[in-house]
């Protein structure tokens, strides 16, 4: 794939500086990975601004825990080593292999590219939910603003960007690395796109239950204590009936089904005990 794919394009400026960053617009995209990009026609655009040239960092450990560039690829984090004490490690490549995509789309496609097109199903978006993720926005005045994902997220391919902004990072907090979790997917087929993605975490600060792919944006439950079967179901029964999702990859009432169920399952997982 390349910007030869897109006729109307009729030149790439590699960003070596934020500067640079000025020349995005309405008929101007940023280009990171490109996967999502290059596969439809995209008859409005004239430009491209590569991304990649600023040559951010894919991954950067630190105390205050884990920031991750928005051109990093997905196939980064799938086989990303990080440090003993964050029990949560398993999870990401537990949510890069819900992307469901081959090897090359996982070594093209950007964490910050999933974040941004807001598929119900981006596995980016669960793990960001799930980790207490927010996202750092690169200003066109010069300035940056974050967001945590949930609010970021505003629904089916809607997020919070304002004009002229793009994603710098991803961070995820040493805290909720450090938390045991609990991931569980599933999908109309083996190997079809997420219906509902429930993934538990448990921390010191107590239970949080993220859902997301089964509701048009991640939906963050919390308890201060793993709760029992009638005050979770309470809680799913509780989310807002318009957020459950409904396409081709399942209706909103199954969605909403089987997420109960899968909660009931993850809460089990890290209670030591057996699903209700």
């Amino acid at each position: 794939m390349s910007a030869l794919d897109l006729h109307t394009v009729e030149r790439v400026v590699v960003a070596r500086t934020r500067a640079d960053l000025a020349e995005l617009g309405p008929d101007t995209a940023p280009l990171a990975g490109g996967t999502w990009l290059f596969s439809e026609p995209q008859d409005h655009l004239r430009a491209l601004v590569d991304l990649t040239g600023l040559g951010w960092p894919d991954v950067e450990v630190s105390h205050d825990g884990l920031t991750v560039a928005a051109t990093c690829p997905v196939a980064v984090l799938a086989g990303l080593e990080l440090p003993a004490g964050w029990a949560a490690r398993p999870l990401l490549a537990q949510c890069c292999a819900a992307f469901l995509a081959p090897p090359k789309v996982q070594r093209s496609a950007t964490v910050g590219g999933n974040l941004c097109m807001a598929y119900p199903a981006g596995p980016m978006i669960s793990l960001a939910a799930a980790l207490d993720g927010s996202v750092c926005l690169w200003c066109p005045d010069g300035g940056e603003r974050r967001l945590p994902v949930t609010e970021f997220v505003l629904g089916d391919t809607r997020t919070a960007l304002r004009a002229g902004e793009v994603v710098r990072s991803l961070a995820l907090p040493a805290a909720a690395l450090a938390a045991r979790t609990a991931f569980r997917k599933i999908a109309l087929s083996p190997l079809g796109r997420s219906g509902a993605v429930v993934i538990g975490r448990r921390d010191a600060d107590g239970f949080h239950l993220a859902v997301s792919a089964a509701t048009v944006r991640p939906v963050v439950l919390r308890w201060p204590a793993p709760p029992g079967p009638d005050l979770l179901a309470s809680a799913v029964d509780g989310i807002d009936p318009d957020l459950w999702h409904d396409d081709a990859h399942g209706a909103a009432d199954w969605r909403r089904a089987v997420t109960g169920v899968l909660a009931r399952e993850v809460v089990a997982e890290l209670s030591g005990g057996t699903a209700a």
